[in-house]
């Protein structure tokens, strides 16, 4: 280690900032604003000679704008970011031809980049004398026991290399699952992603009927009409006009938590979105963007992108399911039991879609389930490291570039889904 303000040699600079010039305009860079000032701010720290080791919370205040002394476990966003430009710089030197003389490294667990010069360094010859007049004065019993003695601590230290390095793969594991799930949508993308839920039209009992029959001072205000329902007796009529659409209400719950879950994952990736609900957004705006589609049977542009593929959810006899095609294709059906006068679901699935290029020109991912419950449990799973890494095991090794769809089950207790369970995937 050379002491803090020492800067780099004014030819290893020269070859440094070429380098960092040549990623920062290849496709693996030119598209993603934050990871370019990341790395852009490393480097130059290190060519500037502060060789002291640069500290998340120095990074976060000083190039995201931060608060000082704000707690980086609430906020990774110095994490997230280093954690992309690793993997993009892992891209670019495997995609670009070595001819640099210099490769610049962002090791795991530290934020100082590293330049490896990829020019050997010519070694000084000895002559043939003199190493034999070393060898000839040496000790032999005292070079056996040197020699025994570094053979123990070379073999230890490859031990303790081994396990370091068996460590960074497992924690490494996940988070590289959930990178190529979604690095495809988001390498050429330069505006947000689009999370987009759908808005049944929704009926609401009249403020006239709630008070014909109500007693006096009852449901005078709005606040009380929305927390109970008027109290009409089995055999009472109602008119068309007793009912009226509200065009604000409509949004499924499993929906809403997939959009929040979905939305601040994509955040910590270090990703804007965008939200879309009902008609606020059209086929023409899935063509101009990557997007997240929520929802199955109530969602048009869900069931028109999901159509016609391995997996797809149909109606049949008045059941809604999840089918696969061919003629050994299984269906996948909501469990129901039945409450108090009313049927629950104890069971439930949901399907993911990843398309690379789906019929809409864009990366397209669909989270749905049949029921609220089974859309909120896609989401978890596609949303959670562990369970991306667990679920695409034993996937092809190039499955990140390919389409795929995965069926999840989930068991329901309190209208709360719990942890999804794979139980099927198909990729091409």
């Amino acid at each position: 280690m050379n002491g803090d303000n020492v800067p780099v040699d004014p030819s290893e600079r020269e070859a440094v900032s070429r380098e960092l010039e040549s990623i920062l305009s290849s496709p693996y860079f030119c598209t993603t604003k934050r990871s370019k000032e990341f790395l852009s701010y490393v480097v130059q720290y290190k060519l500037d000679g502060h060789e002291r080791r640069l500290k998340e919370r120095t990074i976060g205040t000083e190039l995201f704008k931060r608060p000082a002394g704000y707690a980086t476990g609430d906020d990774p966003v110095v994490r997230v970011q280093a954690g992309d430009v690793r993997r993009r710089l892992e891209q670019y030197y495997h995609a670009t031809a070595n001819h640099s003389s210099v490769r610049i490294e962002l090791p795991v667990g530290f934020y100082t980049p590293e330049f490896v010069w990829t020019q050997t360094v010519p070694v000084q010859e000895v002559p043939p004398e003199a190493a034999l007049a070393v060898v000839v004065t040496t000790d032999r019993s005292n070079g056996k026991r040197k020699l025994f003695r570094g053979a123990l601590v070379g073999l230890a230290l490859l031990i303790a290399a081994a396990a370091a390095w068996l460590v960074i793969r497992h924690e490494e594991a996940p988070r590289a699952a959930m990178d190529r799930f979604w690095s495809p949508g988001m390498m050429g993308a330069s505006g947000p992603i689009l999370i987009c839920l759908a808005k049944p039209t929704v009926y609401r009992p009249s403020a006239d009927l709630y008070q014909a029959h109500a007693s006096p001072g009852q449901f005078d205000t709005e606040f009380d009409r929305l927390g109970a329902p008027p109290p009409l007796k089995p055999n009472d009529t109602l008119q068309w006009h007793d009912m009226v659409e509200y065009s604000d209400f409509g949004v499924a719950s499993g929906d809403v938590h997939a959009a929040i879950r979905l939305s601040t994952m994509l955040t910590r990736l270090g990703r804007d979105t965008q939200l879309r609900i009902g008609n606020n957004y059209s086929f023409e705006d899935l063509r101009n963007s990557p997007a997240i589609v929520l929802g199955a049977f109530n969602n048009r542009w869900a069931m028109q992108l999901t159509s016609n593929l391995h997996f797809t959810f149909v109606e049949a006899n008045g059941k809604q399911m999840i089918r696969e095609q061919g003629q050994q294709g299984r269906n996948w059906e909501v469990k129901w039991t039945k409450h108090p006068g009313v049927w629950i679901a104890v069971e439930d699935y949901g399907l993911v879609t990843r398309l690379l290029d789906s019929k809409t020109g864009q990366f397209v991912v669909s989270v749905a389930g049949i029921t609220a419950a089974g859309t909120q449990a896609a989401s978890e799973f596609v949303s959670n490291s562990e369970d991306l890494e667990k679920g695409l095991r034993n996937a092809p090794k190039d499955w990140a570039q390919k389409n795929l769809q995965i069926v999840v089950h989930t068991t329901v207790t309190d209208s709360i889904p719990g942890p999804p369970e794979i139980v099927a995937t198909y990729i091409w």
